[in-house]
């Protein structure tokens, strides 16, 4: 696991979207594992940027997103479909059809659980997934108790999950307690996953992902299993990991090793 600590979340969000754009440039055609959430907003206005620029495209690629609420219909303000459309695909040279977020109004939510992973068995797999962290360790919808080998299915929210994303729904307004999400082991195929946080309120989840045990008392603790996972962070999220400047040093190091790297490439 690459450990990157930066800033702040401005830092954060450049970082991010230099593996996402990166990544297009190399393989037009990638698959996009995305993510909803406040963290990933800032990521996403720079690849805008970048496709207003005419600097990256997304024409050729293909998008799955983490989750949905159950029971939201994609134009609901307070799905996961309309957050994705508002906050980066209609700014975007990306083809709509090549966008998939699982269906919170499926008529059958097991079967459309079992379709999603098999859309994204048909696409090639994910090439590069991005990650938030809740205060709980839950990556997605993936709740602690989630098993570490499980795939997309329907998941209930826990309360403290609840709570936290009361604060985008009005008073009095329906808010799901139900989930569609990629499983743990879904997330662990991705080629490579990318992993955001920010601020003081994740520091105890960043610390139990990157120092604790692997245990599904931490579902994001699995990511220790992923042979290409990159946790980018600012310094208020860092805060609670035991040596800072060890995984600063080791930062610094695999850096002079990708700039010679790119130097013998030159020649």
């Amino acid at each position: 696991m690459q450990i990157v600590i930066l800033n702040d979340a401005a830092e954060v969000a450049a970082y991010g979207a230099e593996i996402f754009s990166t990544q297009l440039k190399r393989k037009a055609e990638s698959v996009l594992g995305l993510a909803t959430g406040s963290t990933p907003v800032a990521l996403y206005q720079e690849l805008i940027r970048l496709n207003r620029d005419g600097e990256l495209s997304f024409a050729s690629a293909k998008t799955f997103n983490l989750d949905e609420y159950l029971g939201l219909e994609g134009e609901h303000p307070q799905s996961y479909r309309y957050f994705m459309n508002e906050q980066l695909f209609n700014h975007i040279d990306i083809d709509m059809d090549n966008t998939h977020v699982p269906p919170g109004d499926a008529k059958n939510p097991v079967t459309a659980c079992q379709d999603y992973e098999a859309r994204m068995v048909a696409a090639g797999g994910v090439d590069i997934q991005l990650l938030g962290i809740g205060r709980n360790g839950h990556i997605g919808f993936n709740e602690p108790s989630s098993g570490l080998t499980s795939r997309t299915r329907v998941k209930t929210l826990t309360k403290e999950t609840i709570e936290d994303n009361a604060r985008f729904f009005e008073e009095g307004e329906y808010q799901p307690h139900l989930s569609i999400t990629m499983g743990i082991g879904t997330i662990l195929d991705a080629k490579k996953v990318v992993l955001l946080a920010t601020g003081e309120n994740k520091a105890d989840a960043i610390q139990a992902m990157v120092e604790g045990p692997i245990t599904a008392s931490c579902p994001a603790s699995a990511l220790q299993l992923h042979k290409d996972a990159v946790v980018v962070i600012d310094l208020k999220a860092a805060n609670k990991l035991k040596d800072i400047e060890f995984y600063q040093h080791i930062e610094a190091e695999n850096q002079k090793l990708q700039d010679y790297l790119a130097s013998l490439a030159s020649l």
